[in-house]
């Protein structure tokens, strides 16, 4: 059976409400030893009313899981007392105070415990007996009331949040914090990011100091890892009337917000329910992400209680507390006939009618009624971390008493009461350097300084169907483990929040995928940015890279830029259709060569063959043959040889060829020459001075090729960037210098050819030749004037491929312009083999 829950001024009977107006009812344990706790579990206003002259506190609302801080106390307490080990012959009870966090209340419950009037004056006691060794507070309460109990050196043991301010011991020394760091609560939160890939969140925190210090952390740890704040909303603890507009304000603000993950930091009491009253429209669809301390599981506003659906809560590494869950299930008023605060909560939670007599007194309700009878938004069965360091305040008290009382019966000090034991301010040695195990097996420590970062669970609400509540535990995070297995999530465990079916998306900008760099948004956070593809032989294999990685050499990047694949090698190979072609245009014409070579040796006694000196004939056939076959070394695989040979032997043969196309224009001068008075041109052509011509020419062309030899010969290089996806292997001419060089004398040669034959084109006379001679110099040099602009304007095969057609054109223009005509006469007009035949052919034909 689950009970209803209905607001506190529903179920107050008339007759019973007398008992909501004692705020200062108290509730306590005898014992040979005292402890005292100040919680806030009741919540009044100064109120007059009709029962009691002058101004009255009057209940508002009970803070329901405060309540366990109580039981959690008498529990340790009533532990305590059956271990025969802890505490022997001595029994431990407590004084307890409902406390609110106000100045004014909270000094005003102090003095009266310290004095024991309700209207305490400082320094005087009306108190007999035994007093109180040690306080237990919230730490809220604590720097409320800690500088007047300091002034009796009183310890406290304080159960909320660590507090930079309680932790200076020069200005506190007698107040000990039992929470756990929390500096790692920050790297806990930002690894949950970077495990779902949050990386726009906002942040929702309370003014309060250990706020501050939270968001200075935050921010220091997403800005290491490249995370963002989408906004930062600070909630003052106290709000006042000016600011409401503000507060109206802020949930719009955040609902607005791309951010789909918002951080709330502080605890219930900071982050009230005024806070939240206008959040219930824009809660859904996100998703929260809190601390233990801001517990809204086990919160009172009903209302929001579907909208925190999917919430993770950071909640502190520990076990559970043996025995804890069964007293809770066995609790009843009955049990503590004297707590006046359990008996006010069950009257509420279990619509009881209360005595006005005695307030403790409880009629009409549930038989057998249990607290785990009640839904977990009224009351939580398991442990709170609050609940869980007063129980661990209780035992440290007790141990330091243990240890206190073992000392003064050794050293006989005063008795009270007929036991032993020693002013409270003698416990403080005890309590600095007390470390112990708690019977849940968690290590305790009120040092301060030694003190280890906590671990964390990672908690789910469920809350679905909605009021029935309940906590998973889906991951953990551990600062001392390995980076990079600090924090273990099961995904598959989380309900995410209302309307949220797959694991959400909280980013300013969608991610840049491979392939895509980022650039980031002027006047913007980090996380805001475009996506612009890769240039060129640029790559991101992964997301969100803020620059594009240049692939190496021997790879070149894929079509979509995302990863670099192996270059293929390439040359201009036999293999290939251009090279084959090549190839065979070469062989093609050096096979005409040679024929054309065989024809002239055969009939090389007429009158044809022997005009224009028969011997240049014969070298110039031959030099164009090896120009033919100097092709073949720029086709196939470059090696060391072939990039050695190809320019120099093309060099050297083309030299010879052009050099002996202008020792037969110089003769057909000398010839026309001779012809006239005068002997001088006569020697000149019976000695063979022409002749000469080729071997200087060859000579100079020779010396400029040793030369680049010596100084910078050519070498076996790659080409990887010219072609795309592909290494060119190609021969380096080594010195650019010597290779003009040696270029230059030949286009000189060739030109000065080419000027020599065009001046003597016209000379009258039947074996001259000079027009045919010039009609080929103009076809090489119109070859190579075209080849020298595409060779500089091309890269790769193309470039080889070019200089090889240049190669072949030049020599087939030189062949076929001064031999093919001459073989049309020896071959078809076999007349024209006499010198007689001859002149008869010749005055019918112009040549």
């Amino acid at each position: 059976m689950v009970m209803s829950f209905c607001l506190p001024c529903l179920v107050c009977q008339p007759h019973a409400l007398n008992c909501f107006y004692l705020r200062n009812n108290g509730n306590s344990k005898d014992g040979d030893v005292l402890l005292t706790a100040f919680f806030p579990i009741y919540l009044y206003t100064n109120k007059m009313d009709t029962y009691h002259s002058g101004e009255q506190s009057m209940f508002t609302r009970i803070q329901f899981k405060n309540l366990q801080y109580l039981l959690a106390l008498v529990f340790a307490v009533e532990e305590i007392n059956r271990n025969p080990h802890l505490l022997p012959n001595l029994t431990l009870g407590f004084d307890f105070y409902n406390v609110m966090h106000s100045n004014r209340w909270t000094l005003e419950n102090s003095l009266t415990w310290l004095t024991g009037l309700d209207r305490g004056i400082p320094n005087y006691s009306c108190k007999s007996g035994v007093k109180a060794m040690a306080v237990i507070s919230e730490t809220s309460i604590s720097v409320q009331m800690g500088t007047l109990l300091e002034l009796y050196r009183i310890p406290q043991l304080t159960f909320g949040p660590l507090d930079p301010l309680l932790s200076d011991s020069s200005q506190f020394p007698s107040v000990y914090q039992m929470a756990s760091k929390d500096t790692s609560l920050a790297l806990a939160m930002v690894s949950l990011m970077l495990h779902f890939g949050w990386t726009w969140v906002g942040l929702v925190v309370s003014d309060k100091q250990e706020g501050v210090a939270f968001l200075s952390d935050l921010r220091a740890e997403m800005q290491e890892h490249g995370l963002c704040l989408a906004f930062v909303e600070v909630i003052a603890m106290f709000q006042i009337q000016p600011a409401l507009a503000a507060r109206h304000r802020m949930p719009t603000r955040i609902s607005s917000s791309s951010a789909s993950v918002v951080i709330l930091f502080g605890d219930t009491g900071s982050l009230t329910y005024e806070n939240f009253q206008t959040w219930q429209s824009l809660i859904t669809w996100k998703v929260w992400v809190t601390n233990s301390r801001l517990d809204f599981a086990t919160s009172e506003q009903h209302f929001l209680l579907h909208s925190f659906h999917g919430t993770l809560i950071f909640s502190n590494h520990r076990r559970e507390i043996p025995g804890f869950q069964c007293f809770l299930q066995t609790l009843t008023p009955a049990r503590y006939p004297e707590d006046v605060y359990l008996a006010l909560f069950w009257s509420l939670a279990f619509h009881c009618s209360i005595s006005n007599a005695d307030c403790r007194t409880l009629q009409g309700c549930p038989i057998n009624a249990s607290l785990q009878w009640l839904p977990w938004e009224e009351f939580d069965m398991r442990m709170s971390d609050g609940s869980y360091h007063i129980y661990n305040a209780v035992h440290a008290i007790a141990h330091s008493l243990h240890k206190m009382h073992q000392r003064d019966s050794e050293m006989q000090p005063r008795r009270l009461k007929g036991k032993t034991m020693a002013p409270r301010w003698q416990m403080h040695p005890f309590l600095r350097s007390l470390q112990f195990t708690n019977p849940a097996g968690d290590p305790v420590n009120l040092d301060q300084k030694r003190k280890l970062a906590t671990a964390y669970d990672i908690l789910n609400f469920w809350n679905f169907p909605e009021g029935l509540g309940h906590k998973v535990k889906v991951g953990h995070f551990s600062p001392y483990d390995p980076p990079g297995k600090q924090l273990s999530v099961s995904e598959e465990l989380i309900e995410w929040a209302t309307g949220i079916t797959q694991t959400p998306h909280s980013v300013c900008s969608a991610s840049c995928g491979p392939g895509f760099r980022k650039i980031a948004r002027e006047g913007e956070p980090a996380c805001c940015f475009d996506c612009i593809p890769c240039p060129d032989n640029k790559i991101a294999n992964k997301t969100d890279m803020d620059q594009c990685v240049t692939c190496p050499d021997h790879e070149y990047a894929n079509a979509e830029h995302d990863q670099c694949l192996e270059k293929q090698e390439t040359f201009l190979a036999f293999k290939d259709p251009l090279g084959m072609a090549l190839a065979y245009m070469a062989l093609a014409l050096s096979i005409l060569t040679a024929a054309i070579l065989g024809v002239f040796v055969k009939h090389r006694d007429t009158p044809i063959v022997k005009a224009n000196n028969r011997n240049l004939t014969y070298i110039l056939l031959f030099s164009l043959l090896l120009c033919f076959l100097c092709s073949f070394l720029f086709i196939g695989r470059p090696n060391t040889a072939t990039c050695l040979l190809r320019q120099i032997t093309f060099a050297l043969v083309f030299t010879l060829a052009v050099s002996a196309v202008l020792a037969k224009t110089i003769t057909v001068v000398l010839a026309f020459k001779a012809m006239k008075p005068g002997r001088t041109m006569r020697r000149l052509l019976v000695s063979g001075a022409p002749n000469a011509v080729i071997p200087i020419c060859f000579l100079i062309q020779l010396t400029l090729c040793g030369i680049w030899l010596a100084t910078s010969p050519p070498f076996v290089d790659t080409d990887a960037h010219s072609e795309h996806g592909h290494i060119i292997l190609l021969c380096n001419e080594g010195s650019i210098t010597a290779f003009y060089c040696v270029l230059g004398f030949l286009g000189s040669l060739a030109l000065c050819t080419f000027t020599v034959a065009f001046l003597v084109r016209k000379l009258p006379d039947m074996f001259n030749e000079a027009k045919f001679l010039t009609f080929s110099m103009l076809v090489f040099c119109s070859v190579w004037v075209t080849f020298l602009p595409v060779y500089q304007s091309t890269k790769g095969k193309v470039l080889v491929a070019v200089e090889v057609f240049s190669i072949l054109a030049s020599g087939a223009g030189l062949l076929g312009c001064i031999f093919v005509p001459k073989c049309y006469l020896i071959l078809l007009w076999p007349e024209k083999k006499s010198l007689k035949g001859f002149k008869n052919i010749h005055s019918q034909t112009s040549f």
